[in-house]
């Protein structure tokens, strides 16, 4: 069966975004995995603002893989297929059809729904060794404990550490 993996950056402190959405502060000297990871998806899963980021670094990102945005605000955008509604019924239909892992890019509401609905298969998180103090939390509150299991832990001569974790 596909596997629902978030593969994403944060903080020391655990912010994955500035206030305002900035993502200035991540690192950009290595691929710390990241083309391994991006062969073996064909899905990418996000939230509307994820998505309005993407787009500023250019003009079809993710170009060859299937794009989905949560949205309740969007009715459509060029380059992706629009979703709403129940995030588990919706991640079954999806587990279901044919193809590679999918990539839970963010942001943190859609997260904090995955986490919520015990959706996440495998939890890559790449920790940079900076504090930014105040931002968007990676992992917004939420009712119920997930457990996890470490498969590796990885530190680069940066400071990155790159953690991957999957459901207990």
């Amino acid at each position: 069966m596909r596997r629902i993996q978030l593969f994403i950056a944060t903080s020391l402190d655990g912010y994955i975004a500035r206030p305002d959405g900035g993502i200035d502060w991540l690192f950009h000297d290595g691929d710390y995995g990241y083309r391994k990871f991006y062969a073996g998806i064909d899905t990418v899963v996000m939230g509307r603002k994820s998505w309005d980021l993407a787009r500023t670094f250019e003009e079809s990102p993710f170009a060859g893989k299937r794009v989905i945005v949560f949205s309740r605000k969007l009715n459509q955008s060029p380059g992706a297929e629009i979703a709403r509604g129940n995030v588990r019924a919706f991640v079954r239909k999806l587990r279901r059809t044919k193809g590679r892992n999918i990539w839970l890019l963010g942001g943190a509401q859609l997260v904090r729904d995955f986490v919520a609905a015990d959706l996440i298969d495998d939890y890559i998180i790449s920790v940079h060794p900076i504090l930014i103090g105040r931002g968007i939390p990676l992992f917004l509150k939420n009712e119920r404990d997930t457990k996890l299991k470490l498969q590796s832990a990885k530190a680069f001569k940066s400071g990155l550490v790159q953690v991957r974790y999957t459901r207990d």
